[in-house]
């Protein structure tokens, strides 16, 4: 038996075209403690899949920036961290960061 699907390669990163989704529950988790635990003004959550929409409607209530397997590419290309700081996904899709008043 193969330990890992179709898909997975070791440590669970998807591949082969399958997309993983990161859910608003790592990101209340997260929420938490970032600001009261480790004193962050600003908490950036980096992951390499794509946020749901819940989760996206959850950061942009709490301002949590989400930087996706879509943005590291630009990060990893010399864009300033700066500069993902207020990018509106309601425009864009899965990897933008929503605006408060989002409705």
């Amino acid at each position: 038996m193969d330990p890992h699907p179709k898909g997975q390669q070791q440590g669970g990163t998807p591949t082969e075209g399958t997309r993983r989704e990161l859910g608003s529950r790592e990101l209340q988790t997260f929420n938490g403690t970032a600001r009261a635990e480790h004193g962050a003004d600003v908490p950036v959550f980096v992951a390499s899949c794509v946020f749901t929409r819940p989760a996206r409607e959850f950061a942009a209530r709490h301002r949590l920036c989400l930087i996706d397997v879509d943005l590291l590419g630009f990060w990893n290309s010399g864009t300033p961290l700066t500069s993902f700081l207020e990018l509106d996904i309601s425009r864009s899709g899965t990897h933008r960061k929503l605006h408060p008043d989002h409705g």
